[in-house]
């Protein structure tokens, strides 16, 4: 094997798991996706036919259901949780009915922040720790609360980007981003 999956992890007939991928105590996968180097924390559940991409980190406590699309190089924090039904109730079946959800490449979820179903969190996108997200959330854009609302912008290493009254914005690790028509775009 050129992946690692710790001996209490539950790996179900289907699952396919990208080279150097790191699944650690307690996991559950089913059919999913997993790509290369990615690493799953404990306790982390992946549903049948969620695609993960390569370089995400998923950290302890996670659940990821069906309906759900994860790009590359994504962090999602301990104990943050996607929904994937909007109404759900005990007594009715809604499988089969899922929402899609769109995590794009290099989306950082802080712990417990909550991401509700049918909403995409764009490229970069920040999503600050105990954040309640109910609508899509734009490239770059940093949001907290609850409900979830935009307070800046963040670079692709995680700096916070203060940009000047020309639009520019300079990260100490990425470089510089230009403000244009209320989005950002690295330059």
């Amino acid at each position: 094997m050129d992946y690692y999956v710790h001996p209490t992890a539950v790996v179900d007939e289907g699952a396919q798991i990208g080279r150097g991928t790191k699944v650690w105590h307690f996991c559950h996968l089913m059919a999913c996706e997993l790509g290369a180097d990615c690493s799953l924390g404990q306790n982390v559940f992946v549903a049948s036919g969620v695609r993960v991409g390569r370089g995400t980190k998923v950290q302890n406590n996670v659940s990821l259901y069906a309906g759900l699309d994860v790009g590359e190089e994504v962090f999602i924090g301990p104990s943050a949780v996607f929904t994937n039904v909007r109404n759900p109730r005990a007594g009715i079946n809604r499988r089969g009915a899922y929402t899609t959800t769109i995590v794009g490449r290099g989306v950082t979820i802080g712990a417990n922040a909550t991401i509700v179903c049918g909403i995409t969190l764009h490229a970069y996108a920040f999503v600050g720790a105990g954040a309640v997200v109910t609508r899509d959330v734009p490239a770059y854009a940093l949001v907290v609360g609850t409900p979830a609302r935009q307070q800046g912008w963040m670079s692709r290493a995680g700096h916070r980007l203060e940009f000047d009254a020309a639009g520019v914005a300079v990260c100490p690790e990425s470089g510089t981003y230009r403000l244009e028509d209320g989005a950002v775009v690295p330059v």
